[in-house]
């Protein structure tokens, strides 16, 4: 077994108060990742770096946690704050409403706010099954203010997070090419939502679309957001593929923390990605654990 990279980068992770996210505070909504009580609070700074730096997490991306889009200028102030506390997370990666002709404006408000920040995330994913939906519809990518406001990343030094199923991604594709000068990041591997040998074909073409096109890169995340458990037969194969069509240079380990909480703690989740990696070279490693989020983030 190759010895694992001496500090670890989660690239995608949250914390948040219950407050300040719909989702947590009103009734239940059926999520994408099911049945959600237990994470139903205040999941704060302090937490989430006991469990990162015993699990050898040395630095972390935050992802926005979907707070109501009127305050995504408030939700970038609270992390300022949270660093400034706690020294995490080490990079921010924020939301705007990308469908609105002031977006790029609340990016420069982002962006005045604290350096920390590094990309946006709109989610545009779009499934038949309502509650693996997130999008008004499959193509909101196509929409031009929706263009407008993804080509204002470029002048900020921003990325996109993009978070699409595999039935999106020629179209994902198409976007990514029209904007050769910002990075790309695929969330969860494309999300392939079972193993379906069609499910999986159809996520393996995708994915060969968005990795011919070199200013995309993808996170290995989120892998038991739709079979509630640490499946490593799974993750064996979208570490395999990822690995196939981007090199290791363009993956990057992200835990998704804490919703891989309702089934697993963080520990388990880190060394099974290190199991399913151990026959890997010394490079690979390092770049899927540390070096692709620690250059993509400019952590």
């Amino acid at each position: 077994m190759t010895d694992a990279p001496a500090e670890i980068v989660d690239a995608h992770h949250h914390i948040w108060r219950a407050a300040d996210l719909p989702w947590l505070r009103g009734e239940m909504v059926p999520r994408i990742f099911g049945p959600y009580e237990p994470i139903r609070r205040d999941y704060l700074a302090p937490e989430y770096v006991a469990e990162a730096t015993a699990a050898g997490i040395a630095s972390a991306v935050y992802v926005q946690a979907n707070w109501p889009l009127d305050r995504s200028v408030d939700e970038v102030r609270w992390l300022r704050d949270v660093h400034a506390e706690t020294g995490w997370p080490t990079a921010v990666v924020g939301s705007a409403d990308l469908f609105d002709e002031g977006a790029a404006g609340v990016m420069r408000r982002q962006a005045a706010v604290t350096p920390l920040v590094r990309g946006t995330r709109l989610q545009l994913h779009w499934h038949e099954r309502p509650e693996f939906r997130f999008a008004a519809a499959p193509d909101r990518m196509k929409d031009p203010v929706f263009r407008r406001n993804i080509a204002a990343l470029a002048d900020l030094g921003w990325l996109f997070e993009l978070q699409v199923f595999p039935a999106q991604m020629a179209d994902a594709a198409a976007l990514v090419s029209d904007f050769p000068d910002v990075t790309f990041v695929l969330v969860h591997a494309g999300m392939p939502v079972d193993s379906d040998p069609g499910t999986v074909a159809e996520w393996t073409h995708g994915l060969r679309l968005l990795a011919e096109r070199p200013n995309v890169v993808v996170k290995l995340t989120g892998q038991g957001t739709f079979v509630h458990r640490v499946d490593r037969p799974l993750i064996d194969r979208v570490a395999a593929t990822c690995l196939e069509l981007f090199g290791s240079g363009r993956c990057m380990w992200g835990s998704n923390f804490p919703i891989e909480k309702l089934w697993t703690d963080l520990a388990t989740l880190v060394t099974t990605w290190q199991d399913a990696l151990s026959g890997r070279s010394e490079r690979e490693i390092r770049d899927v654990f540390a070096a692709t989020a620690t250059r993509v983030y400019r952590l």
